[in-house]
């Protein structure tokens, strides 16, 4: 039998404790500009670029099992709010050990991301500025993040809620022009029809497979929110309120704008990989400085993803120290902020500076490949502490949940069959292969350690 250990309040050591500085329209805003992340505006090319038409498909596929993970996660959450959000319902539904692996796992996905997102900001900001160099702008998008970080939550808010307003603004004028143009009622365009939808599936299946794969990355950080509640004035009716509403988010900020790009531009279009799908779509309507624009949303998208990185891997560290599963330090807090977490959560988005100054044409791949299926993983301990908690829940407080899982339990069922159908995916996919193996390492590593941890404890008394 599993330890049954109940996470520990997130209280302080002698330093102080996190504050609750985020007001309900942070939260609402992370929660609604947070789905419209970098993988979207970034990496929904090559998706398109394999797929065809087809990735509506796709997106829509991956879009219910998210659907189905953010909906156990909220009902988790809500019932126990805690910075460790996933990590600490593993602890709490399987055992320290999956607490661990599941909490170190999200936080190097995290701190890598955190790079991953520097660079691909830089390489926009250098498109402009050619000749200035990729690792100054990493540098400097690094300091002012980590700067706002260190400083108190609610700058952390703000940031994100106008960061989220702009992407939300700019995604949703992108889908009024775009569903404008397809009726053939704007100015100066002709609506393109169903020309560019009749060759549906132009690469068969593998090409949807390598589609299902894109997207299902493309919709990583949707955690952050049930992270970002436990600082909330009302934790609770957060998390319900953003988990409710995922289903028309998803729906219409992704599903909605692959939809609308495939119809406005041929698929196989060279611009659709070399200027990124929203770009194209709006340089095909001949709105002039429309695509310019787009890019500036993108950038925005990436800085914001930096952000709540940094802020949800600090958090992740200081909730894994206060259920003794890392180093104490990390778990210091000043100023409602746990500042050296911050920090730690920071170096290897500065170490990027370094690679990007050293191997700048291939850093970006061999990190992709580091961290391409920990998302796959945390999800996987998600269904499974669900699956596992339900029951506890309502025997001990059946009033509790402020949130259910549909159908339960066999939608979380039909969830955790989707991921190991991804998972043999990555498996068939020579693309995908190699960050299999990568991520199975690593979770195998992470997994003997928590359990050598936890047996270690456990014989301490």
């Amino acid at each position: 039998m599993p330890s049954t250990t109940v996470t520990p309040p997130q209280t302080s050591d002698a330093s102080g404790t996190l504050s609750h500085g985020l007001k309900q329209r942070h939260l609402s805003m992370i929660a609604l500009g947070g789905v419209i992340g970098a993988g979207l505006f970034v990496g929904s090319g090559a998706g398109i670029a394999a797929a065809g038409p087809s990735i509506v498909v796709a997106y829509a596929l991956s879009g219910l099992l998210v659907m189905l993970v953010m909906r156990m996660l909220g009902e988790m959450s809500a019932a126990y709010p805690s910075s460790g959000s996933f990590s600490a319902h593993a602890e709490r539904a399987i055992g320290p050990w999956a607490g661990f692996t599941a909490g170190w796992s999200f936080w190097i996905l995290l701190c890598t991301a955190v790079g991953l997102e520097g660079i691909g900001a830089a390489k926009i900001v250098t498109g402009w500025l050619p000749g200035t160099p990729e690792w100054a702008w990493v540098a400097l998008f690094m300091v002012v993040f980590c700067a706002t970080n260190l400083a108190a939550v609610k700058n952390f808010g703000e940031f994100e809620f106008w960061f989220a307003a702009l992407k939300v603004g700019a995604i949703g004028l992108f889908l009024v022009l775009g569903v404008l143009a397809i009726a053939g009622v704007l100015p100066g365009t002709e609506s393109p029809g169903t020309s560019h939808l009749t060759d549906f599936l132009p690469n068969g299946s593998e090409g949807l497979v390598i589609g299902v794969l894109a997207s299902v990355f493309a919709y990583g950080g949707l955690e952050t929110v049930t992270i970002a509640a436990a600082e909330s004035e009302n934790p609770v009716k957060g998390v319900a309120v953003a988990v409710r509403t995922a289903m028309w988010r998803i729906a219409l900020f992704y599903i909605g704008s692959m939809a609308v790009i495939v119809t406005l531009v041929p698929w196989d279009s060279a611009a659709v990989m070399e200027k990124g799908p929203y770009v194209a779509a709006l340089d095909s309507l001949g709105i002039p400085g429309a695509g310019q624009l787009m890019n500036v949303v993108v950038l925005v998208a990436l800085l914001s993803a930096m952000n709540a990185n940094i802020y949800g891997s600090s958090r992740i560290a200081y909730s894994l120290v206060a259920r003794g599963q890392g180093p104490k330090a990390l778990g210091r807090v000043s100023g409602g902020v746990p500042r050296i977490a911050v920090l730690a959560s920071s170096v290897f988005g500065f170490v990027c500076v370094v690679l990007s100054y050293w191997r700048p044409d291939d850093v970006f791949s061999w990190l992709l490949n580091m961290i391409g299926g920990v998302i796959l993983v945390v999800w996987g301990f998600i269904a499974v502490s669900q699956l596992r908690l339900r029951g506890r829940l309502e025997r001990e407080a059946p009033e509790k949940p402020a949130v259910r899982m549909w159908a339960f339990p066999v939608l979380t069922w039909v969830a955790i069959a989707g991921m190991v159908g991804i998972f043999g995916l990555m498996a068939w996919e020579p693309d995908t292969r190699v960050q299999l193996y990568f991520t199975g390492g690593m979770t195998v590593v992470l997994a003997g350690v928590g359990y050598a941890w936890q047996r270690a404890r456990a014989a301490r008394g």
